[in-house]
């Protein structure tokens, strides 16, 4: 068997293949950007109905389901062909996010499910950065303007903001993870209370509405969990909303 190195951070791909294999009956797998095909031999040595798709083809094993496919654009697949859609550190790179989750929902079968990971700049440590360098953690230098690149994190996802994306575009999110918490994170515990208290406050005294306060706590509590507040990944698992 041929050895794909994982391009992301370690532990992302078994987290994400744990969140998949808990979903029983789900056979069906969208597998973008599928790279080098490291998920995708993961998926297929399991046995999963595997459809590998990136903008070329550079697959190092063999999946006669290959489709070349622009995530900015609509996907080439008919409406509820999936049972699930995996993107593994894809969506910071696209200029239209918000299309390629809601042509994820449109592929998606019912009660199909949509697992995409990306780096966690909601995380404390992420944050630290941005403060002194106006840069988060995963892309700390400016972008080369001059050699522009598919591989550019050029949309970098705080949590609340992914929540927007997917609740608006028809999912609920149903499990938050992380690929691992580093060490270093945990000296940002010191800052706990200051977040809490000072986000809290924030949320309470900016918005009116009372049913979107209700969510804000909802929010809150996720951001202020171990995987958000120390994470290095954010892993979220979705449901396609009836």
């Amino acid at each position: 068997m041929i050895e794909i190195a994982e391009n992301t951070s370690k532990n992302t791909h078994h987290v994400v293949e744990t969140l998949l294999v808990d979903e029983k009956g789900k056979k069906s797998v969208l597998d973008i950007p599928s790279g080098e095909g490291a998920f995708t031999q993961r998926l297929l040595l399991r046995g999963y109905d595997v459809y590998s798709a990136d903008i070329e083809n550079i697959l190092k094993i063999e999946n006669k389901n290959f489709s070349q496919a622009d995530m900015n654009k609509p996907l080439p697949y008919p409406d509820g062909h999936f049972d699930a859609v995996v993107c593994i550190d894809g969506i910071e790179h696209l200029e239209n996010p918000f299309l390629f989750v809601r042509e994820s929902a449109r592929v998606l079968s019912s009660k199909g499910i949509l697992i995409i990971s990306t780096p966690n700049i909601s995380a404390m440590r992420s944050r630290w950065r941005w403060l002194f360098t106006g840069h988060h953690n995963k892309c700390k230098v400016p972008l080369n303007e001059g050699r522009p690149s598919p591989l550019h994190h050029i949309n970098m996802f705080s949590y609340p903001r992914l929540r927007y994306v997917l609740q608006t575009s028809g999912f609920e999110i149903t499990s938050i993870r992380t690929n691992r918490i580093k060490p270093i994170s945990w000296v940002y515990i010191l800052l706990y209370p200051f977040a809490y208290l000072f986000t809290s406050l924030v949320y309470s005294k900016e918005e009116k509405d009372p049913k979107q306060r209700v969510i804000n706590k909802t929010i809150l509590k996720d951001l202020l969990g171990k995987n958000i507040y120390f994470g290095e990944t954010l892993i979220i698992k979705a449901r396609k909303k009836q």
